[in-house]
Order: structure tokens, then sequence, then C-alpha cells
């Protein structure tokens, strides 16, 4: 089964983000990160330069510590893949306040656009149902994009995962700050905390 998504990924997140309001967003390795940035960049972006596998975990730890706050990860299907035993440790957690996206275009983008599990059938929203989240979707179009966006900021029953079906494609990369001092600090500064 090959991957037939049809989304464009920079429209997707950038419509996720129209009205952000107050929420913390984390980034994947790689494409997450770019769409991100090209969304428009924001204090409130965490980009993740490495860690990968790595994203939805942080995205627990963050919202466990800002349970007042909504917390949106967003991540690749590949990277994903690498940290499906954290789904389990989320589940288990079930912060209300914490949504994963999966930006998935079924393929390994970082490495060569090699096909990935999901590129052949596997639906990471069926493994996250499984795992305890309590909400779950596959999106295939717009209007399931907007859809999502009227929910992000509202808690729900416990973790959420949705699965963006995107085109299967290379585009220009929109680089966000890469010194990782700089983006803890100004991250910490929009939690309140300290800086060093």
């Amino acid at each position: 089964m090959v991957n037939t998504g049809t989304l464009d990924r920079r429209e997707a997140v950038a419509t996720l983000l129209a009205d952000r309001s107050d929420m913390l967003v984390v980034a994947g390795l790689g494409s997450p990160a770019y769409d991100l940035h090209a969304a428009g960049d924001h204090d409130a972006n965490f980009y993740l330069w490495g860690a990968m596998g790595g994203a939805a975990l942080i995205g627990l730890g963050l919202a466990q510590a800002q349970p007042e706050r909504p917390v949106l990860v967003l991540t690749g299907d590949g990277e994903q893949l690498m940290g499906l035993g954290g789904l389990a440790t989320i589940g288990i957690a079930a912060p209300a306040n914490l949504t994963v996206v999966v930006i998935d275009n079924g393929h390994f983008g970082e490495t060569g656009m090699q096909e990935s599990h999901t590129g052949k059938g596997l639906e990471l929203a069926q493994i996250a149902s499984a795992c305890g989240f309590t909400e779950t979707s596959v999106i295939t179009d717009m209007d399931g994009v907007e859809a999502l966006r009227t929910t992000l900021r509202k808690p729900g029953k416990g973790p959420r995962l949705h699965s963006l079906k995107v085109r299967a494609e290379t585009i220009a990369r929109s680089l966000p700050p890469r010194d990782a001092v700089f983006l803890k600090n100004r991250f910490r500064a929009v939690l309140g905390l300290s800086v060093s």
C-alpha cells in the first residue's frame, strides 16, 4: 500500500497554527521543524535539531509541567516510528492538554525518501488508540485540518494523536534558528522561567 496523501504539509501546518493563542509547540527533527518555522517563527516554538524519535515525549514532559496550556507536537511518520514506545508512555500518563500531530508522507524524508512503514499501510493513529490515546484520527483533507484546528486549544479527555496524510514531496527548507542556547532561553522565558 502506498501513501496516497494529498494534503500540502505547509498549508496544513499554517492552518493548524492560524490562531494558536498561548499554545506551546514542539517540532520534531527535520521537515516538521521546517514546516513550523515556515508558518511563522514564534517564541513558544521549540525546534528539535536532534533527539530523533523524542518529540512526543518532550511534548509529554512539557504538558505535565504546564497543565494549563495546550501543547502541540508536530512530528513526522519516520520520527514517530522511532518512538513507538513513547506512545504507550503518553497513553499511561494521559495528559489532557497534549496533542500529537504526525505529518505522514509515508516516507523517510530526511534520509532519501525511502518508503516508511506507514507508506506500506501501518497506521499510527491505530497504534495510539491501542496505547490509550482518547482521540485519534486520520486526516486527508483541509476540512479535517480546519476541524482539528478548532479543538487544539481545548483540553481533551486524554492525549490525542492525529495523522495528516500529506503529499510525498521534497520542498524547500525553512530553517529555524540553530543556536540551542538561544532556543532554550527564549522558550524558558515564554514559560516564565529563568534563563541562563
